[in-house]
């Protein structure tokens, strides 16, 4: 028996090396570049050269001579002297939705109404057969109107044909007379729950819809197509790509866009990293949550164990739900879309399943009503899931501290500050302001941060986030010492909090976030070296490479 044994393990042993043989990892050294990463406590390491393998996981960084003596057969890429960084992360944004919009019609450049008005127009005659014309990013504080647009303001350009546009903020509407009457609204039709129909004084329907009463049109918009899904994402992986983002943390992820996602997980096209939170525990997440979450997914490029809530509307639309009447409009508080035993229940719904929980809040009122219904949580519901609140935008000041005391994280986006100044204080006035856009307040009481942008509300690239972040400025320097600069961070917290607190956010932070050995290399190559450059130019900086696994999905070159 023994001896016909021995020649079949010794044939099976060559088969074996034979196959492995052709498996054996290669090494790749990005040399010449001035690296910078952080470890896993936050502290800043400075490196000359990169190693990784081809299955795209980290090998190690340090002097180019110390990495290429241990890997002498690695193949070396001239990093050209350029500065070297952990691919950037963007802890909260909306994935189709950028992509979206970048087909659409976009408003944000308008200076004023008749500009506004003038796009439309165009917009409508180079695309005749569009059966709605979508799009938005409006803001009619920039306009300096002192007042919402009209569907009549709309109706002057186009009129035949629907017209629906958000608010740059994503929680009011604009809709024309066309697009009114599809949906149905009139003056009798009552404001829903969570949401607000604006009518003049004869009870007439302005055309500006808030928040809950957005979905009234929405609900008869036809829906995307496949083949617009596909485009909408195709898009949106190029430009993340482009701003040097290598993973994000997409807050609203739908059945439709689930299913997408893993498809393009499977056929190896996500070029970003998707951390996907499901849109409220509704029938999408009672279908998805029979199984456990969704740890990981094709070589951790997707995951699905989130849940995204909202607790109340936008500062700009004054939706956001204040503890206290509108500094510059007392005779409202904003909006809290539940009650605090219906939000308490669907958060209880998704911690129970053990979903992370990230809710939207950007008022007072809606941060403390959220911060109270995570108390109420057990420990089983609670425990090591992370939860977070999304914006975390005015909060009261004893509030700041249970976000820690709870393990609450806040997930912040910068640009919302240097993009809110110029109503944010009119909004809350000059007590509650201290609590709003709080970074230094919620790191000095021991939160990680989580940054993002909210893209497409506010443009993907993290270095706009990461100069506003610092300097608490807009790109013109205004204001000369920074809006309550009080709140500023540093670089390199700044820093941390678009990768290893972001990672650490999405519970990646073992796997994404630092270039440290094991992890996943994704890294960008930028043209200057942010953590000694002039903190007012910072916003300046291109992306010159982004890499994503070991393999480059970005050359500005190309």
């Amino acid at each position: 028996m023994q001896s016909t044994l021995k020649p079949l393990i010794l044939a099976l042993a060559a088969v074996f090396t034979t196959m492995t043989a052709g498996l054996a990892t290669a090494e790749t050294i990005i040399d010449n570049v001035r690296g910078y990463t952080l470890n896993q406590e936050g502290e800043l390491q400075q490196f000359q050269a990169l190693a990784f393998d081809d299955a795209g996981k980290i090998i190690g960084f340090g002097n180019v001579g110390d990495l290429a003596g241990k890997l002498p057969k690695a193949k070396h890429v001239d990093g050209g002297g350029k500065t070297l960084l952990p691919g950037m992360i963007d802890a909260h944004g909306h994935v189709l939705s950028l992509g979206a919009s970048q087909m659409q019609l976009g408003l944000r450049a308008t200076a004023n109404l008749a500009e506004a008005q003038k796009a439309i127009a165009d917009y409508a005659r180079r695309f005749p057969l569009s059966q709605w014309i979508l799009g938005g990013e409006w803001n009619q504080a920039n306009w300096k109107l002192g007042r919402f647009p009209t569907a009549q303001e709309i109706d002057v350009m186009v009129k035949d044909r629907p017209v629906w546009l958000s608010r740059v903020d994503g929680h009011a509407g604009w809709a024309n007379s066309k697009a009114l009457q599809l949906a149905g609204i009139t003056e009798t039709t009552p404001d829903p729950a969570g949401g607000k129909i604006e009518k003049d004084h004869q009870g007439k329907p302005t055309g500006i819809l808030v928040d809950a009463a957005m979905r009234l049109v929405d609900k008869v918009v036809p829906p995307a197509s496949n083949a617009e899904q596909r485009a909408a994402l195709d898009l949106a992986l190029l430009e993340l790509a482009k701003a040097g983002i290598t993973s994000v943390h997409d807050a609203g992820v739908s059945e439709s866009a689930d299913k997408l996602f893993r498809e393009y997980a499977d056929r190896g096209k996500l070029t970003t990293r998707i951390y996907g939170m499901v849109r409220g525990t509704d029938d999408f997440f009672d279908k998805v949550s029979q199984q456990d979450p969704l740890l990981t997914y094709g070589r951790d490029f997707y995951s699905l164990r989130a849940v995204k809530l909202f607790a109340d509307g936008a500062l700009g639309s004054r939706g956001a739900a204040l503890m206290a009447p509108y500094s510059d409009a007392p005779h409202t508080h904003g909006l809290l879309f539940k009650t605090a035993d219906e939000m308490y229940a669907m958060i209880e719904k998704a911690a129970s399943k053990g979903y992370q929980v990230n809710v939207h809040a950007i008022g007072d009122a809606g941060n403390r009503q959220i911060l109270d219904g995570f108390a109420r949580l057990p420990v089983s519901a609670s425990a090591n899931l992370r939860h977070r609140i999304e914006h975390a935008q005015v909060v009261a000041l004893d509030d700041i501290p249970r976000f820690r005391q709870l393990g609450i994280l806040p997930s912040m986006q910068p640009t919302h500050a240097t993009s809110d100044m110029n109503m944010a204080e009119d909004r809350v006035g000059t007590e509650r302001i201290k609590g709003a856009y709080a970074w230094r307040s919620f790191l000095q009481h021991g939160s990680r941060i989580a940054c993002g942008s909210d893209f497409p509300i506010e443009s993907p690239n993290p270095f706009w986030g990461v100069h506003a972040a610092v300097t608490r400025q807009d790109m013109a320097g205004k204001p000369a010492q920074g809006w309550y600069a009080n709140q500023a961070m540093t670089v390199q917290e700044a820093l941390r909090c678009f990768t290893l607190d972001a990672a650490y956010a999405a519970h990646q932070e073992n796997i994404l976030g630092t270039l440290e050995a094991g992890k996943w290399a994704d890294f960008i190559l930028i043209d200057q070296d942010m953590l000694s450059m002039p903190a007012t130019d910072i916003y300046k900086i291109k992306v010159l490479q982004t890499w994503v696994a070991g393999k480059k999905v970005y050359s500005a070159s190309k």
